[in-house]
């Protein structure tokens, strides 16, 4: 059975009381909450969660690893401004439920998994859906150069610092966003690369996140 045979009338309802819940939380980006309602969340995570699929919560993927609560997936994707046909570099990959909200956005998405078992299992999910990202297993925090520059990078997991890799391989006018502070709470930051040398950094709400590892996040 493909992961679209996998969706029913149940879980479109339930993601249309998911898009509700976001927009009274504050998103307000129309093609976001389109992408929430249409992408069947339920199919990234463990089939004994699937009753969970749509709660506004992190659930567990495995390697430690967690699918962001769809909040935070809206408030990042709102902080990127994606239009389509914008090169989009994502920072841990984890279950591809993010690559799939941004590939239904129309965005050209690259996308960088440390976890090797993750990495298969969103190439698989994301292939049955129909969506072909770039797909990298490496060291996210050193970003992917071979295909920079990018209009916009989603940092998915808690940085110590901003990964100034990840800042330098953004177009003029690209927008990074990335959540910093220790690892147990972290302050969102969106850097807008507004000319060849020059920055513009936001620090916008708290969140927290699974840690950014690698050379430059946590050890």
């Amino acid at each position: 059975m493909t992961a679209a045979n996998k969706d029913n009338r149940k879980h479109s309802k339930r993601r249309s009381q998911l898009v509700k819940k976001l927009e009274e939380k504050g998103i307000k980006d129309r093609n976001v909450l389109q992408a929430i309602n249409a992408i069947p969340r339920h199919i990234f995570i463990d089939t004994a969660l699937e009753n969970r699929a749509y709660e506004d919560t992190a659930l567990p993927i495995g390697q430690g690893q967690t699918i962001s609560q769809p909040y935070t997936v809206a408030a990042q994707t709102e902080l990127l401004e994606v239009k389509k046909g914008d090169k989009i570099l994502e920072i841990g990959t984890g279950s591809g439920y993010q690559s799939a909200i941004l590939c239904h956005m129309g965005a050209d998405v690259y996308s960088v998994e440390r976890h090797e078992k993750l990495y298969l299992n969103a190439k698989k999910n994301l292939q049955e859906l129909g969506y072909r990202p770039q797909l990298k297993l490496g060291d996210g925090t050193l970003g992917w150069s071979a295909y920079a520059p990018y209009d916009g990078i989603v940092v998915t997991a808690g940085a110590p610092v901003v990964p100034e890799d990840l800042v330098k391989q953004l177009s003029v006018g690209g927008r990074l966003v990335v959540p910093v502070g220790d690892q147990d709470s972290q302050v969102m930051v969106r850097i807008t690369r507004v000319a060849e040398d020059a920055y513009e950094e936001e620090q916008l709400r708290h969140f927290k996140f699974v840690p950014l590892i690698g050379e430059k996040g946590w050890d």
